[in-house]
């Protein structure tokens, strides 16, 4: 049964810019923001470290510069655990999150031929769930990621989807769920990130990125459901 002090396990698969950290933060401190920095304990994924599933009322895995498919010696275990922890805690997983769950858990991942996704995305929800409450049809959200989930795993649901972004969100079951957008983005932080990989991303993309970042956004209520997701009152 869930408490007013619910634990999270925070895995820590990366980390923003070091240029970036000083003004925004790291991702402990930007998931703290959104779900409570006490209820969090944070492990580093890319060290070694993996929580007991049982020990915890939820787990959230954070975004990464990695790719699931590259070669990282910390990717095996991340993937053994998250079937292991499958059914024995609530899982998150957001943007590597995200993809991370999808192919440990049966789907695929790859880098995707419509290039980079920044800024402000719209996602159609597409099953509403009960922890979805306030209920929305579409909700807005930073985005900054090049891979995409190009196949779901044959038992997950899709949740989340855009033209750009069929499988933004999945879920599976009642207990875990990821999803593509980054609701612990501050859109002066997404706008920071995508200004910072000029050369990287086009120009063109990047100024569009950063006017759709001006316009209203829907992190608080995300950021709410995953809450109530998580068991956080």
């Amino acid at each position: 049964m869930f408490t007013s002090m619910s634990r999270i396990a925070l895995l820590k698969t990366g980390s923003p810019p070091p240029a970036l950290v000083e003004d925004h933060g790291d991702y402990p401190a930007m998931f703290g923001a959104v779900l409570g920095a006490d209820r969090l304990t944070v492990f580093d994924v890319q060290a070694g470290e993996l929580p007991d599933p049982t020990a915890f009322d939820g787990a959230v895995i954070t975004g990464s510069s990695a790719g699931v498919y590259e070669d990282h010696p910390w990717l095996g275990p991340l993937f053994d655990w998250i079937r292991e922890a499958r059914g024995q805690t609530r899982l998150v997983g957001v943007c590597f999150g995200h993809q991370a769950m999808a192919q440990a858990l049966g789907g695929r991942v790859e880098k995707s031929e419509r290039g980079w996704g920044v800024g402000l995305h719209r996602y159609d929800v597409r099953s509403a769930e009960p922890w979805m409450d306030p209920p929305a049809e579409v909700v807005a959200i930073a985005a900054s990621h090049q891979d995409q989930v190009v196949l779901p795993p044959p038992d997950a649901r899709v949740i989340l989807s855009s033209a750009f972004t069929p499988f933004g969100g999945l879920a599976w079951g009642d207990d875990a769920i990821s999803l593509q957008v980054h609701p612990e983005f501050t859109p002066a932080y997404a706008g920071a990130l995508a200004d910072g990989r000029r050369g990287r991303i086009d120009p063109t993309l990047v100024d569009r990125a950063l006017e759709t970042l001006q316009g209203p956004n829907d992190r608080a209520l995300v950021g709410s459901w995953l809450r109530r997701f998580l068991g956080i009152v």
